[in-house]
């Protein structure tokens, strides 16, 4: 008894969200054919929460209420590119003022409010415009991970570190994010094909190879900035306690992934889609009109569901293997005792259900979630591997850190 040492309550919080994943693709919520392990084990070790809806179906209005704590029509951020008010208290202000950093990795989809800004007189370059600008937290990297370009210009105009890393891995072309992490080319192989770039934007190419090497894809390289992170504060014995909000850019569109991912699935594995005749008759006006928009025309034609959603389930998989890559790393380091982990979507994908595609309205593939919470700490002994039925909301976790 003299020599036992009871575990630590939990120091830190790793906090990962993964865009646009639905709540039922994954093997633990019962996915017939997709497996994954590692986001499994961490079910396994933790609490799965089986009724966890976001606030919005939108990337940053959910992200804002994730952020907030708050619900929309509170913040008032109502869709992507809307500003989030200067003066909003955010997750990292509640919790620096409680001794913890909150740090970024990956996406916010935040929009400034420069005229807030401006009207303040607040500089973006000293550390509390910055913190504004990053929705509260500490950028150690940001990038929203849309780097598209068309005839107004690029839909994002910040530079992109992943753009840059391309760049410096031998990556030629003005745009690599489109031309080899999002685009298929004429010959398939990363190493050496030669010939037309076959845009993965365009939903006929999402099973082929995407050209890029696998370890240079986006996934791994958000992962690699996150070790890269959590090892730096570990070498560094940095005494402040740390909230990571680790934001993976994928599964999000385009549907193209790197091989071996391109090839783990085929058509025999896509599940049928949650639709009825009845639906498309006399419906509500706002549906009619999204069920109307091009994307859900094609999410219609079982053809383009057989070629989209192999990519889409080999997107989730390759998440999954990064998954097991840092719970092998905090486990190797000796954090994985001091770190609650929470894994989360912004939102969902219809992939054809209710004859829609993309999110944006209310059903349950749009904005019910994936919602894992593994808290190390001995009192959460009774609960590991649990589900838990109750509703939750995106909201509560903001609430739950504090």
């Amino acid at each position: 008894l003299d020599s036992f040492v009871p575990r630590k309550s939990p120091r830190n919080i790793l906090f990962v969200m993964f865009d646009q994943l639905r709540f039922d693709y994954l093997s633990c919520a019962g996915h017939p054919s997709l497996e994954t392990p590692h986001i499994d084990a961490l079910a396994a070790r933790g609490v799965r929460f089986t009724r966890a809806y976001v606030q919005s179906p939108i990337c940053g209005a959910s992200r804002m209420s994730f952020y907030t704590g708050r619900y929309v029509q509170s913040h008032g951020a109502a869709w992507n590119n809307y500003p989030l008010k200067v003066g909003e208290i955010t997750l990292g202000d509640h919790l620096r003022a409680r001794g913890m950093d909150a740090v970024l990795i990956g996406k916010t989809h935040m929009k400034v409010d420069d005229a807030g800004l401006d009207r303040l007189g607040i500089s973006r370059e000293g550390i509390i415009g910055a913190r504004i600008a990053e929705c509260g937290f500490d950028a150690h990297v940001r990038d929203d991970g849309l780097w598209a370009e068309g005839a107004d210009g690029p839909y994002d105009a910040k530079p992109s570190p992943y753009n840059a890393y391309l760049r410096k891995k031998g990556y030629d072309g003005r745009n690599p994010w489109h031309d080899h992490a999002n685009s298929a080319v004429s010959g398939g192989d990363p190493e050496t094909a030669q010939g037309e770039i076959e845009t993965g934007w365009l939903m006929r190419n999402a099973r082929k190879p995407a050209n890029i090497r696998e370890e240079d894809a986006e996934t791994p390289w958000l992962t690699d900035q996150a070790i890269a992170f959590l090892e730096e504060r570990r070498r560094t014995r940095t005494a402040v306690p740390w909230l990571c909000h680790l934001s993976y850019i994928k599964p999000h569109w385009p549907y193209i992934v790197p091989p071996p991912y391109h090839a783990l699935y085929g058509p025999e594995d896509v599940v049928a889609p949650v639709r009825s005749d009845a639906e498309r008759e006399d419906p509500n006006p706002v549906y009619a009109a999204f069920m109307g928009s091009r994307v859900s025309r094609s999410f219609a034609r079982d053809e383009v569901r057989a070629e989209v959603i192999p990519a889409y389930m080999g997107l989730i998989k390759q998440c999954d293997d990064q998954v097991g890559r840092l719970m092998a790393y905090l486990e190797q380091s000796g954090q994985l005792e001091d770190t609650m982990i929470v894994l989360t979507s912004d939102h969902g994908d219809y992939l054809g259900d209710h004859w829609l595609g993309e999110k944006d309205l209310f059903h349950d593939p749009s904005v019910k979630v994936p919602m894992i919470v593994c808290d190390p700490s001995p009192e959460a002994d009774v609960t590991r591997g649990t589900t838990c039925d109750a509703l939750v909301e995106a909201i509560d976790l903001a609430a739950t850190f504090v």
